[in-house]
């Protein structure tokens, strides 16, 4: 079995490699290529890589690599994990939209908005060289942002994928810790789009302790997704980190104003990491890692490879086609829930309904992320400016071509199709 990373020279790279060492007894990755356009930024992040590998069980062949076709031919899954233009295209992203009075993110609004439209063109590509190339059945798994919109692009376009994320896992094993369980008995009732979710129900031995949790560590939680206790109270839900960006907009646009961009801490954070990476010494993942964002989503990756390809199935969350799971979306939107998933690939589970203050959002969201996904296909001035002016946190004329024009002139070289 051959396993691709595409963006393999993410500082996230050192940290899936540790993970194929613990499933080394489940599943045999005989070659697993770290791919990266940034040769020398690979070298660096693969030789780490490779003695991670080497401490922690990996004994297939690590392969490095600046030729995508290369990277993908005969593999049977593809992970893509790129952000193109770099950390540099994230800051405009995260401040252009702020010159508005709008939320500047990577995934969220606006700046999530410019990211789709650079994202998805160059994944299409790939993903194409992964139809000619790679093992006839082969998955693309995808971790690159936004995950909702470049999963739905990527299925339109018939490939066979399946999203990742790793706000699901995170609340999996912060609850496991507090009841001091293992992860693997604790089930989510975990449903909506990708970062617009909510945790509606928590079951260890078929019991709900969701209640017990609200209950008793109301604060804790309320704490980790950055809202006041009141929200998660008044839900009896809890809603995932970035639905702060809904609930508290304008807070948050006045608290990003005044402080630096999450891009500049990123940036910082890769220096340093990058820094430690050269270290001939070291052998395990650094500390400073859980800084970078994406905790646990090496796990996940692994989880999600093991039951695709392994003996084991196993109920996992994922991003999927509706296909007419939550009622009220069109079939063909892409979801996040809990799945059944195993050889043949991942079937959601049932949800039950979501109550009109979470189905209106997600459908409001839903209708943008598909014309989102559109615009970046196509190119097309008009579906862009329709997707901004659907968004529920833009949804002004005047706002939304601002927005458009701004972001297509700073992302002018990414985007060739509206040119």
């Amino acid at each position: 079995m051959k396993v691709a990373v595409v963006g393999g020279g993410s500082t996230y790279s050192p940290e899936l490699v540790h993970g194929f060492g613990r499933i080394a007894e489940r599943l045999e990755v005989e070659e697993l290529v770290l791919q990266d356009t940034d040769a020398e930024r690979l070298e660096v992040v693969g030789g780490a890589a490779r003695r991670i590998a080497a401490a922690h069980g990996y004994n297939g062949r690590l392969t490095l690599t600046s030729d995508l076709d290369a990277a993908v031919e005969g593999a049977s899954a593809v992970m893509l994990q790129i952000r193109v233009g770099g950390q540099a295209a994230r800051y405009t992203d995260e401040t252009i939209p702020l010159r508005c009075g709008c939320v500047g993110q990577e995934t969220t609004g606006a700046g999530g908005f410019a990211k789709a439209l650079r994202t998805v063109p160059v994944v299409l590509d790939i993903a194409d060289r992964v139809r000619r190339l790679a093992a006839d059945d082969a998955w693309i798994i995808d971790f690159t942002n936004p995950v909702g919109i470049v999963t739905r692009a990527l299925i339109d376009h018939g490939h066979r994928a399946i999203g990742l994320c790793n706000v699901a896992i995170g609340f999996q094993r912060l609850f496991a810790g507090w009841l001091n369980v293992s992860p693997d008995s604790v089930h989510l009732g975990h449903a909506g789009l990708n970062h617009l979710t909510w945790i509606r129900s928590v079951e260890v031995s078929g019991e709900d302790v969701l209640p017990m949790l609200l209950r008793t560590r109301g604060d804790e939680i309320a704490a980790h997704i950055d809202l006041p206790r009141r929200i998660i109270d008044n839900l009896g839900a809890i809603p995932s980190y970035y639905l702060r960006y809904y609930y508290q907009h304008d807070l948050v646009v006045e608290e990003l104003l005044e402080s630096p961009s999450r891009a500049e801490a990123v940036m910082e954070v890769e220096r340093q990491l990058l820094q430690l990476y050269r270290d001939p010494e070291l052998r395990d993942k650094p500390e400073l890692l859980m800084q970078r964002g994406g905790a646990y989503y090496s796990e996940a990756a692994i989880n999600l490879l093991s039951s695709l390809f392994g003996e084991n199935d196993d109920v996992q969350v994922v991003d999927v086609r509706n296909n007419g799971i939550i009622q009220g979306l069109p079939a063909d939107a892409v979801i996040e829930i809990p799945a059944h998933v195993g050889a043949t690939g991942a079937v959601g589970l049932p949800v039950p309904a979501l109550p009109p203050h979470q189905s209106g959002l997600v459908a409001h969201v839903a209708a943008y992320e598909a014309l989102a996904a559109s615009a970046a296909v196509t190119g097309d001035r008009e579906v862009a400016f329709r997707a901004l002016l659907t968004h529920p946190l833009i949804g002004q004329s005047a706002l939304a071509e601002q927005l458009l024009t701004d972001l297509l002139a700073a992302n002018r070289k990414y985007l060739p199709a509206f040119a």
